[in-house]
């Protein structure tokens, strides 16, 4: 099942795409983003967690050296020019100019090799990379180089994965941290700076625009090109209750909220001052995973049978509330993306058949 109802964080970076949000023209006026976002903000170390909350505080306040546009394709981000050896061993990296992290301090290879070695010791792809790995060397401040054991045809793809967890590049005097310890220290490099001492866990979290940050001069594309900030201050409000996060909404008293409950679209659609959008037609993809250890699914026969009577339609109906915000998906890999696949999925596709699924189990 697939629901378009959760987003990537580049819309909360841009501030330009709402989820719900007050007309366009009153929105741009304002200075200050009121964010009703996803979740509470628990962790601010992104390779700490997979949390999405934590990725998207990420995006805030870090950026990657490279990054995936809206096509899947991967782009440079904090990176110039970069080139790969003959023999597919030996990558060279050069970063862009005038990246400084938030305490005024230059971004240097040091920072970019010693954010990726701790970001390689927690995310599988990292893994992978960190064991084909011979080194990284910082040729000088702007240019470093990864030698590879044997050619491996991901390292773009790694450096710029763009969901949990995220290669964001911390000053090095962070990144040494011990990867299974907390960075409880928000400095990074990226479009907005954190307000660290008005953070209220629970309730609220504070951006202000990072004055220093040079964006790519591409067009924005999802996780990539240029950031351009246009407002002074983002605050996430952080409002668990449903019906009191559309009264704020509704009212005025916020302009975004990031994920709404399917069941509030259509009374929150009456409002002409709210415009609903989806953010990220890909969505989320759900399914259903039988523990085949135990009774009864440890029965085969059992687990085919119900790929027979199961109607993915149903249980995204029952999520999305709506087709035009969940749709059926019979892809392991999301649908809409390049590794989609529906080859063999007949049995989920097709049509429904109890009288197969009974016989299975007789």
């Amino acid at each position: 099942m697939h629901s378009p109802l959760r987003r990537l964080a580049l819309a909360a970076i841009s501030a330009t795409v709402a989820l719900a949000a007050l007309a366009p023209l009153e929105a741009a006026a304002q200075k200050t983003i009121k964010f009703i976002p996803e979740a509470d903000l628990r962790s601010l170390d992104p390779i700490w967690t997979t949390a999405y909350i934590t990725r998207n505080h990420g995006y805030m306040v870090y950026d990657t050296l490279f990054a995936t546009d809206a096509k899947f394709q991967i782009q440079p981000q904090m990176v110039d020019k970069y080139e790969l050896s003959a023999d597919k061993l030996t990558w060279t990296f050069t970063l862009r100019e005038g990246l400084k992290f938030h305490d005024g301090q230059p971004v240097r290879s040091a920072d970019c090799i010693a954010s990726i070695q701790r970001w390689a010791k927690r995310d599988v792809l990292g893994q992978k990379l960190g064991d084909l790995t011979d080194s990284w060397t910082a040729v000088n401040d702007k240019t470093f180089r990864l030698k590879l054991k044997q050619p491996f045809a991901y390292v773009l793809e790694a450096l710029g994965k763009p969901s949990s967890n995220v290669p964001f590049i911390l000053p090095e005097r962070l990144a040494k941290t011990d990867a299974f310890q907390q960075v409880s220290d928000p400095t990074g490099s990226g479009p907005f700076k954190m307000v660290k001492e008005q953070w209220v866990p629970g309730s609220k979290v504070v951006y202000v625009k990072n004055t220093d940050y040079v964006p790519r001069k591409e067009a924005p594309s999802w996780a990539a090109g240029g950031k351009v900030v246009k407002v002074d201050r983002v605050e996430w409000l952080y409002i668990p209750d449903s019906a009191t996060a559309a009264a704020a909404l509704n009212s005025g008293e916020v302009d975004w909220w990031q994920q709404l409950p399917p069941d509030l679209i259509p009374v929150l659609a009456k409002n002409k001052d709210i415009r609903i959008e989806n953010t990220d037609p890909l969505g989320s993809t759900g399914m259903i995973r039988f523990n085949q250890l135990q009774p009864p699914f440890n029965n085969q026969k059992l687990r085919q049978a119900l790929l027979h009577v199961v109607n993915q339609q149903d249980y995204a109906i029952a999520i999305a509330g709506d087709p035009k915000n969940g749709k059926p998906c019979a892809s392991f890999f999301t649908c809409g993306t390049p590794l989609a696949n529906q080859a063999g999925s007949a049995v989920l596709t097709g049509k429904r058949d109890l009288e197969k699924a009974k016989a299975l189990i007789k």
